[in-house]
C-alpha cells in the first residue's frame, strides 16, 4: 500500500480536529461557568442603587380614589401597603382590596405625595407606608450616628418620658432604607421606649464602605454597634435591637459580637436572615442556579483572595453568620416574626432557631404574609405580639399616655 508523500509538517488529522474541538468547549465552557460564579457573587454583594418598577397599573380612577394593579402575589395581599411609582419619586398609600379577578386588583388610594398618578403606567409595591416618622404620628429629630465609615442619618423618636430609659433600634433591610423600621416605632412608643431607627453602610443613605459592596451582616453590625453607643451616650439604660430581613442578620451579629452586647436586652426579629445559607440556597434554587455553582459562589464569597472578583475587600464568614449552629452563644430573649409564605427569606432557619432555644425564643408564625409585610398584612397582631412580649420580659418604659400614636 502506498503512502502519501511527506510534506515536511505534521498533518492534522480527524482525531487531533476533535481534540481541539473538545478542548476548545472545555476551555469555553469553563470560562462561562466562572463568569457565572463571579456574576452571581457579585450581585448578592453588591448594592442596587435603583429598585425596579415591575407592576403594571391598569386603571386610575381619581374620583372613586382607586387605583387597579396587575395581579401578583403582593398586590393582592390584604392590608395596607406602599406603591412607590415615577422612579421613587412618587409615593401612594394604597388600603383595602375593592376587587379582585384574578387578572387584576383594585384597590384604595388613601393618600398620594409626589406626582400624580395620572400618567403613571408602573410602579412597585411595598410594606413601608410611612415615608417619615411625622406621617406615622410620631414626632422625630434628625440625628447623625458616628459609624467608622463616616456620620450615619437616624431618626430619634424619644419616649414620652424623655429619653432615659429603654431604647429600641431600628434596622432595616436590604435595598431599602430607615423608612422601613417606621411602622413599628409607634407600639415601642406606646410601651414607653424611645426608637432610634438607623441607617448603615451601603444603604445609600449612610456613607459607602471602601469597596462599596454588602458583607451581609459580617462588617454592616459595627454601625449598630455604633448607635448602641449613640443610645448609651443620650440616656439609654437598656436597647432592644430590632432588625428586618437582612437588618435581622445584622441585628443577631451585634447581639453576639459587639463589646456593647450586655446592654441589649432583648431581639425582635421580622422576617430575618438567620442563616445566609439557607436564605441565598432557596433563592438560587428559584432561580434554577444549580446546587454546585451555589457552592461555588460561598467559597469565592468566603476566600480572602477570591473575593476581590466579587469587588469585596474582605471575605465573609459564612459560619459566623449562621446563627442556627451559633444559637448556643444566644443569651437573649428573642421575638422572631416570620411568615411562612415568605417568598424571599424563608422561614426554615427561623423555625429551626426556635427548635434550637425553646428556652429564649417566642415565635410567631404568619401564614400569608409575604416578605417583611407582616404589619401591613395584620398591624394588631404584629403589635399586639411586640406589647406582650416586652411584657413578660419586662422590657417596657413607663406607658406613653398619647395613644394616637
Amino acid at each position: 500500500m502506498n503512502r502519501p508523500a511527506s510534506t515536511g509538517r505534521r498533518g492534522i488529522g480527524p482525531l487531533a480536529v476533535v481534540s481541539i474541538t473538545v478542548g476548545g468547549t472545555v476551555l469555553v465552557s469553563t470560562a462561562a461557568l466562572a463568569s457565572g460564579i463571579i456574576a452571581i457573587a457579585r450581585k448578592i454583594v453588591t448594592p442596587a442603587r435603583r429598585r425596579r418598577d415591575d407592576v403594571r397599573i391598569e386603571a386610575h380612577d381619581a374620583v372613586a380614589g382607586t387605583i387597579t394593579l396587575r395581579s401578583t402575589p403582593d398586590t393582592r395581599l390584604p392590608g395596607r401597603y406602599s406603591f412607590w411609582y415615577a422612579r421613587g419619586r412618587g409615593h401612594a398609600r394604597v388600603g383595602d382590596v375593592v376587587r379582585d379577578d384574578g387578572r387584576s386588583v383594585e384597590r384604595r388610594v388613601e393618600g398620594v405625595e409626589g406626582p400624580g398618578l395620572e400618567r403613571t403606567h408602573r410602579g412597585r409595591i411595598g410594606g413601608w407606608l410611612f415615608p417619615t416618622p411625622r406621617d406615622a404620628g410620631l414626632a422625630a429629630e434628625e440625628v447623625a450616628i458616628a459609624t467608622e465609615v463616616g456620620p450615619a442619618p437616624a431618626w430619634l423618636v424619644p419616649a414620652e418620658a424623655g429619653l432615659d430609659g429603654p431604647w429600641m433600634i431600628g434596622v432595616h433591610g436590604r435595598g431599602v432604607t430607615r423608612a422601613e423600621t417606621i411602622r413599628a416605632a409607634p407600639v415601642f412608643h406606646r410601651e414607653g421606649l424611645t426608637s432610634l431607627l438607623v441607617s448603615y453602610r451601603n444603604d445609600g443613605e449612610a456613607p459607602r464602605s471602601p469597596d462599596g459592596r454588602y458583607a451581609l451582616g459580617d462588617s454592616e453590625w459595627r454601625d449598630v454597634e455604633a448607635a448602641i453607643r449613640f443610645a448609651l451616650d443620650h440616656g439609654a439604660t437598656s436597647v432592644v435591637l430590632m432588625g428586618w430581613s437582612m437588618g435581622g442578620a445584622l441585628v443577631l451579629q451585634a447581639a453576639t459580637r459587639s463589646s456593647l452586647r450586655g446592654v441589649v436586652s432583648g431581639l425582635v426579629l421580622e422576617s430575618p436572615v438567620v442563616d445566609w445559607r439557607t436564605t441565598l440556597a432557596y433563592q438560587g434554587a428559584a432561580m434554577r442556579v444549580p446546587r454546585v455553582v451555589q457552592g461555588l459562589v460561598l467559597r469565592l464569597l468566603g476566600s480572602p483572595l477570591l473575593c476581590r472578583l466579587a469587588g469585596s475587600a474582605e471575605p465573609i464568614d459564612f459560619d459566623r453568620l449562621d446563627l442556627v449552629s451559633r444559637s448556643g452563644e444566644l443569651d437573649l430573649p428573642v421575638l422572631l416574626l416570620h411568615s411562612d409564605d415568605d417568598g424571599f427569606v424563608p422561614s426554615t432557619a427561623s423555625h429551626a432557631l426556635a427548635e434550637a432555644r425553646p428556652d429564649l425564643v417566642t415565635f410567631e408564625v404568619f401564614e400569608v404574609a409575604r416578605h417583611t409585610k407582616l404589619w401591613n398584612l395584620d398591624p394588631e397582631r404584629f403589635e399586639g405580639a411586640i406589647s406582650g412580649w416586652l411584657g413578660r420580659h419586662r422590657l417596657a418604659g413607663p406607658p406613653s399616655t398619647d395613644h394616637r400614636a
